[in-house]
C-alpha cells in the first residue's frame, strides 16, 4: 500500500488526511507536537522537519509527502525557506513524490486575473518568502532531485479555518449574531477557496504524472463579491436579513490594525498578514483555475458556494456549542515552532 505522509495538522493538512483516509489509504501525520486531533486511522509522528536529518527519518517509508505546514507568520522570512529545504531533503532521501500546498502571495499586486504564468512580483517579505520557497521546490525538481508539484489556493474558508480573513471575523461572527469584519471594498470580486476542495485537488496532484514540475491553481467555487459571500454566510446562519452584516475597514484602518493587533491573540494573524496583502482587497482579486480544469477535467469539481458556506457555518455552529460548555485554551507556538496550514 502507498504510504502518504502529511506534514502539518492544520485545516489543510487535516482535510488532506481525511480525503486520503476516505480512500482507505495508509496515512501518517508529521507534526512538531502532539496534534489535538487526527482523523481515525492516521499515524502520528513527531518530528521538527526544519532539520533535514529529522525529515529524513520521518519520511523514510513515504511514497507521497504533502507539505501543509508553515512557520508562525512573523517568522516566515527567517524559518520558511529552511523548513522547505528540510522537507525537500527528507523527500529526496525517501524517493517520494512531493505535493506542496501554497497560497498566492508570491505574485504581488496584479492588474488582471491571477494565472499560473504570472511573474513573482511580490514586494513584501511574506510574498517574497513564498516565492523563494516555490523556487526551492521547483529548482529541486528541475535538478532531478525530487518529483514535485504545487497546488495554490486563494483565501481559505471551511471547517477548522479560524485564522483566515473570513474565518472567525465572518463565520464566527455570523453564528454569534454579530457583524462581520471585512477589509477593503466588499463590493469587489474576490475568489475564496473551500479547504475540502483544496485537499481533493492536492491528493489528485499527487496521483497524476502530468502534474509534476508544474504549478496549479486549484478549482474554486464561483467568484462573487465579498459582500455577496458574507450574505451567503449569514443566510446559512439564519441571521435576520434586516441585520446589518458587515463592518468594512478601509486600507488605512487595515494598516493600523495590522500594527496594533495583539501579538498573542490568534485572531491577530490575519490582520498582520493583511497589512502586506491589503492590495488584494482594494482591487478585484479573481483567480483563474482553467489550467487545472482543462488538464484534469471534472476530477475535482468545486463545491457550489452556497453549499460550501452552509457546511462551514455548520462546523462553526458545532464549535460554538462546544465552546459554551468548555473553555477554549489558546496556546501560542514557542519561538522556532512550526504551525500548520
Amino acid at each position: 500500500m502507498t504510504q502518504h505522509v502529511v506534514v502539518g495538522a492544520g485545516p489543510v493538512g487535516l482535510a488532506v488526511m481525511e480525503q486520503l483516509r476516505e480512500r482507505g489509504a495508509d496515512v501518517a501525520a508529521v507534526t512538531r507536537h502532539d496534534p489535538d486531533f487526527l482523523p481515525e486511522g492516521v499515524e502520528s509522528r513527531l518530528a521538527d522537519v526544519l532539520y533535514p536529518d529529522r525529515a529524513v527519518a520521518a519520511f523514510a517509508d513515504a511514497d507521497v509527502v504533502y507539505h501543509c505546514a508553515k512557520p508562525p507568520y512573523d517568522q516566515w522570512p527567517e524559518l520558511f525557506p529552511d523548513l522547505t529545504r528540510g522537507i525537500v531533503a527528507g523527500v529526496e532521501a525517501a524517493g517520494a513524490r512531493f505535493v506542496v500546498a501554497e497560497n498566492l502571495y508570491m505574485y504581488g499586486p496584479v492588474q488582471a486575473r491571477l494565472s499560473e504564468d504570472l511573474p513573482y512580483a511580490a514586494t513584501g517579505p511574506k510574498g517574497q518568502t513564498r516565492a523563494e520557497c516555490a523556487d526551492i521546490v521547483l529548482d529541486a525538481h528541475e535538478a532531478g532531485r525530487i518529483e514535485a508539484t504545487i497546488g495554490r489556493a486563494s483565501d481559505f474558508f471551511g471547517p477548522r479555518v479560524r485564522e483566515s480573513v473570513v474565518g472567525e471575523q465572518v463565520f464566527g461572527a455570523a453564528v454569534a449574531g454579530k457583524r462581520a469584519k471585512v477589509f477593503g471594498d466588499p463590493r469587489l470580486a474576490h475568489t475564496y477557496t473551500y479547504v475540502p476542495d483544496f485537499a481533493r485537488a492536492l491528493v489528485l496532484l499527487g496521483e497524476r504524472d502530468e502534474a509534476l514540475g508544474e504549478v496549479w491553481h486549484v478549482p474554486n467555487p464561483e467568484t462573487v463579491s465579498t459582500r455577496r459571500f458574507v450574505n451567503l454566510v449569514y443566510e446559512a446562519a439564519d441571521v435576520d436579513p434586516g441585520f446589518p452584516h458587515i463592518i468594512a475597514a478601509p486600507g488605512v484602518a487595515l494598516t493600523l490594525g495590522g500594527y496594533l493587533s495583539a501579538p498573542l491573540n490568534y485572531l491577530s494573524a490575519p490582520l498582520k498578514v493583511l497589512t502586506e496583502m491589503r492590495y488584494a482587497f482594494e482591487e478585484p482579486y479573481v483567480v483563474r483555475d482553467a489550467k487545472f480544469r482543462e488538464t484534469f477535467g471534472d476530477a475535482v469539481e468545486p463545491t457550489p458556494l452556497e453549499d460550501a458556506t452552509a457546511e462551514t457555518v455548520a462546523w462553526f455552529e458545532s464549535q460554538r456549542e462546544a465552546d459554551e460548555t468548555e473553555p477554549i485554551h489558546i496556546e501560542t507556538a514557542p519561538e522556532g515552532a512550526t504551525e500548520s496550514a
